[in-house]
């Protein structure tokens, strides 16, 4: 969780705001026996950060909320599927020689396998890293035979939050999860892959939310 810390005289300040408002900074520094040059960084701080609201000829309001909250908030208000990418799909009987190329010609470091038009597994770089140096003959060996399985896969819902999806790469370790939905297909339930959440999808509206 990220906070602020704030100095003994800045919670003072907000209790004084708290009990009293509107407030003005000449109340406020007369209750804290300060001039009000003072108590200018202070009050420039928290109104800054959303703590507390300054209105002309007014004075102080407390609001509660600072800018981290906000920005939690947002964080928390956008859905995955604002913010996915186009899934990366190969099918369990593709070569992993087939699956290397994919991966690169995609610059990606996951791709998602699928059976029938229903996710099975996943495989990364590593994966076929360590086929490779297993000796494995790349052009007669299926993806499905490298894969990670369902259950042991992570996945996400496109109206799962940003927060929610950061916080399980984060958990599984992973650059990316798939996007995916429950349906009923030719009378079949099938999990259907419909974009890629990553690392980079994350730290883009992280910087786009910084920026405004």
């Amino acid at each position: 969780m990220i906070s602020i810390e704030l100095s003994i005289r800045q919670k003072k300040i907000i209790k004084i705001v708290q009990e009293n408002e509107p407030i003005t900074s000449e109340q406020i520094a007369k209750s804290l026996s300060v001039t009000r040059a003072t108590l200018r960084p202070d009050l420039a701080i928290l109104t800054m950060v959303g703590i507390l609201d300054a209105r002309p000829k007014v004075g102080y309001f407390y609001s509660g909320k600072s800018s981290v909250n906000i920005f939690a908030q947002e964080v928390k208000n956008m859905k995955v599927r604002d913010i996915m990418s186009i899934p990366i799909i190969v099918t369990e009987e593709s070569s992993v020689y087939d699956g290397v190329v994919t991966l690169f010609l995609e610059d990606v470091g996951t791709i998602f396998v699928v059976s029938k038009g229903s996710l099975t597994g996943i495989v990364s770089r590593k994966d076929f890293l360590k086929s490779a140096m297993g000796g494995v003959d790349m052009n007669k060996v299926p993806v499905g035979m490298i894969m990670t399985r369902s259950p042991n896969i992570a996945t996400v819902s496109p109206e799962d939050n940003a927060l929610e999806a950061a916080i399980k790469i984060m958990d599984h370790e992973v650059d990316s999860l798939p996007v995916v939905e429950k349906i009923k297909e030719n009378g079949q339930d099938i999990v259907k892959v419909i974009g890629r959440i990553s690392k980079s999808n994350i730290t883009k509206l992280f910087v786009e939310l910084c920026k405004e």
